[in-house]
């Protein structure tokens, strides 16, 4: 099984690359857009740690840039009917930290905005990663986590109290964070407070 590659970016598109290898041989490997917006100009060095599907009329390689992607991926397609496709669409759209905080909430209606993944298809992925959240933990550690330090119902409750005010999740998700990494014992509506005031130091 083909688990690293490492070579010359021949192309790439948004499906994926070919990647020729020192020993002349060319790859084609399938990448989430994530992956590939990250990736050098043709003629770059690329290397990739690579998932190996054996199917019975094809050998398919999926490449990510670093191992814990490439766990987060395989924690994906040991879920019952999610294939290699519905999970390369998950994580060209969320990263391992938002991933597993979707799980947590059980956010049927942010999994839906994948392509190809109805609400009903979200609610039963849910179901199933959120028994593989430690998992997803694991792959996040070393970075900031997906939840605060804080208690998660708290986070839950502010996050819910800014998007009712009209702020979109992609914009105060972090600043929540932050907020609650820095003073874990903050109830919901001090950590509202602290926020609001992050965004008007910022857009001052």
């Amino acid at each position: 099984m083909i688990g690293y590659l490492q070579g010359t970016l021949l192309s790439a598109d948004e499906k994926g690359l070919i990647l020729l290898t020192p020993g002349g041989v060319g790859y084609e490997v399938a990448a989430p857009t994530s992956v590939i917006a990250k990736l050098p100009g043709k003629g770059g060095d690329v290397a990739l740690f690579v998932h190996t599907q054996v199917a019975e009329k094809a050998i398919d390689l999926y490449g990510f840039l670093d191992s814990d992607d490439l766990d987060l991926f395989r924690t994906l397609i040991s879920i019952d009917k999610l294939g290699p496709k519905k999970a390369m669409a998950i994580l060209s759209m969320f990263d391992a930290a938002h991933l597993r905080e979707v799980a947590f909430r059980e956010d049927v209606t942010t999994l839906s905005t994948v392509p190809g993944i109805g609400p009903k298809s979200a609610k039963q992925i849910l179901w199933h990663l959120k028994d593989k959240v430690d998992k997803l933990q694991s792959v996040t550690a070393g970075a900031k986590s997906a939840a605060p330090q804080g208690p998660q119902g708290e986070y839950l409750d502010t996050l819910a109290g800014l998007k009712g005010l009209g702020y979109a999740e992609d914009e105060i998700r972090p600043m929540i964070i932050d907020v609650f990494d820095a003073e874990p014992d903050l109830d919901a509506a001090g950590a509202i407070r602290a926020v609001l005031k992050k965004i008007n130091a910022a857009r001052s």
